[in-house]
């Protein structure tokens, strides 16, 4: 066909229609706003309401939860014995080729780490069976990392270990090996900082003093060298801690907007400056956690460390929670090169496994803490942030202004284990995967593609300005709190399958999987734990139970549970590894969810970080003029 051009007087009348439906278009949004107001960012979850689980599902009897509980404890033991059979004496078992295998020093880290679950299930033969184990390692030495021991990991996982059982049946021989395998490794804090190397070599006293250091390896012994101090009388342990606490007393955090850094430098016993990373998962996640736990441990006390927490919590409430668009999904990220001009650096929107502790931690602080009246401890939270060593970080504090902070904790809580359930449920497996990707703009949640944020650059600026979970939190305050918070237990399951992406379907998810394994890990069991005993919401015992269920399903084997590749997909490629902190932290938290009763109050027991409880504790004047506390 030939079109022919218009001629001028043709395109006037034209031109007039397309300005007259313009004007009519605008009349018609300027009428919406008179009468709905702007639009907000709370708009986005009008159709995400909190998912009800519990009155869509029949209650659960409490004799059905301790055979759920017996469940857990049957898995167990399926678990240590095919340990026993193919791997003792190594540290683990690869449960597919059934031998064993050692990466942390080869003492059997297995039997160590699982001590004290074997006592919480009342397995005695099981445990006698583990003393043995505890009596000959030689910590002397290994063969091993080129003879060197990993000073964090040993420290969760064996110290831990053993303190912890010590503690929940005072056999003498576990504090001789603990205090004996302290001592050992005493010559990893011959730095001259007096932080503890990454790693020692006790054939040749040797160090590996890396540069830089990562925060959670050389600031996760607090809770053990201070139980340690206690039960032993010597002051040596707990100096130590001593040490730590001044050089991040000391710190200059104004780079990092008064949140503890990822990278130190270990010689000088400083952050380093220059561009650092900011993380509630890997390399940091541990010493977060011990900021509050070493104030728990001590009978509230250390108002130092409490200090610390209140900074480190306030940071993320105001700079690391994020909502994902779509399904208003709220999770926590990391930050890098963050500065003194730019503290809240820049977000990576990845979401680890790693993080879901973050929730039940949120949830033990509201539970704990006097968020409420902090003046009551002596703390004035709105001061925190206006010292020196902490400048330009009063404005995160005065965002929170005006909430009732334990609320807005516990809401934070709620909210990230929510997500945490969402990636399992998401996934055909049932399993949660290693990391997650969250989209950040509409763009992507409409038209399934993912973007980079650090590539979308829409007008009006950084896109992840618009989805700060604390920035929707006051537009919701601001409207009179009308609708559900922002974030909280929104959305239910969206299972996308590689089928689904092979037929062109649109994931609308809000994230991509970026790590896709399954490394059996405790995380969100853990958050499920803490949640379930300081809310008595059912939910979290309901979904701890299905994760359960998945992990029965899917990742047992002839000899024990093995990690997976692939979460999206039913039945998947395995691995060939099962890692210590399945039977020290997974398997614990399941069976102490679904156990009616409660060993191990949260008031009187903390938890290390690789789940191993201590009781807490008063010093006694003696011990406060000895220790110096």
């Amino acid at each position: 066909m030939i079109s022919f051009p218009l001629s001028p007087r043709q395109r006037v009348p034209l031109r007039k229609a397309v300005y007259a439906s313009l004007t009519l278009v605008v009349c018609v949004i300027l009428l919406h706003i008179s009468r709905n107001g702007y639009p907000s960012f709370k708009h986005r979850f009008e159709d995400s309401v909190p998912e009800d689980e519990s009155a869509a599902s029949p209650p659960v009897s409490a004799e059905e939860w301790n055979r759920r509980a017996e469940r857990v404890k049957e898995a167990f033991r399926h678990a240590y014995h095919g340990y026993e059979k193919y791997a003792q004496p190594k540290d683990e078992l690869r449960p597919v080729t059934n031998v064993g295998m050692s990466g942390y020093n080869g003492w059997g880290a297995t039997a160590f780490d699982a001590l004290d679950t074997m006592l919480l299930m009342d397995l005695g033969p099981e445990y006698k069976r583990a003393l043995e184990v505890v009596k000959v390692a030689n910590f002397s030495v290994t063969y091993e990392n080129r003879g060197f021991v990993p000073y964090f990991e040993t420290i969760i996982r064996y110290l831990g270990g053993l303190l912890s059982a010590y503690a929940l049946s005072k056999d003498e021989i576990l504090l001789r090996r603990a205090e004996e395998l302290a001592d050992t490794l005493d010559p990893v804090f011959n730095t001259p900082s007096g932080l503890p190397a990454f790693s020692y070599e006790p054939v040749r006293g040797l160090l590996h003093i890396p540069d830089p250091g990562v925060l959670a390896e050389f600031a996760s012994f607090q809770v053990e060298y201070t139980y340690l101090a206690k039960v032993t009388g010597k002051k040596k342990y707990y100096d130590r801690v001593k040490t730590l606490n001044r050089v991040f007393q000391e710190a200059n955090l104004s780079d990092s907007g008064g949140m503890l850094p990822t990278e130190w430098n270990l010689r000088e016993g400083a952050p380093r400056q220059a561009k650092n990373r900011i993380s509630v998962g890997a390399q940091a996640d541990s010493t977060h956690e011990y900021l509050l736990k070493q104030y728990l441990l001590t009978g509230k006390i250390e108002k130092g460390n409490l200090e610390a927490y209140l900074r480190t919590t306030t940071y993320i409430l105001t700079n690391l929670l994020y909502l994902s668009p779509k399904r208003g999904l709220l999770y926590a990220t990391d930050a890098a090169n963050t500065s003194f001009t730019h503290p809240a650096g820049t977000p990576s929107h990845i979401f680890e496994h790693l993080s879901c502790f973050l929730p039940g931690l949120f949830a033990l602080g509201a539970h704990t803490l006097p968020l409420n009246d902090l003046q009551s401890v002596g703390i004035d939270f709105a001061k925190l942030g206006s010292e020196p060593l902490y400048s330009g970080t009063s404005n995160f504090y005065r965002k929170l202004q005006g909430y009732d902070l334990k609320k807005l904790h516990l809401w934070a809580a709620e909210g990230l284990a929510h997500t945490c359930w969402l990636t399992y449920a998401d996934q055909k497996s049932g399993l949660g995967p290693e990391e997650v990707m969250m989209l950040t703009g509409f763009r992507g949640a409409t038209t399934g593609r993912w973007w980079d944020p650090r590539m979308v650059q829409p007008r009006g600026g950084n896109p992840s300005e618009s989805y700060l979970w604390i920035d929707a939190m006051a537009k919701w305050k601001k409207s009179g709190s009308r609708g559900p918070v922002p974030g909280w237990m929104t959305g239910k399951p969206v299972v996308w399958t590689e089928e689904d992406r092979l037929a062109g379907r649109p994931n609308t998810r809000d994230y991509h999987v970026r790590k896709p394994g399954y490394l059996l890990r405790p995380e969100t069991v853990e958050s499920f734990y803490i949640l379930w005993r300081t809310t008595r919401d059912e939910r979290w015992r309901n979904r701890g139970w299905a994760v359960f269920e998945a992990v029965e399903r899917e990742t047992k084997t002839e000899s024990g549970y093995v990690t997976l590749k692939d979460v999206r997909g039913s039945p998947t490629k395995r691995g060939n590894s099962m890692p210590s902190f399945f039977l020290a932290e997974t398997l614990k938290y399941l069976y102490l969810l679904f156990r009616e009763d409660d060993p191990l109050p949260l008031d009187k027991w903390v938890f290390n970080t690789e789940a191993h409880p201590v009781p807490v504790f008063s010093w006694t004047a003696e011990e406060r003029e000895r220790f110096s506390v």
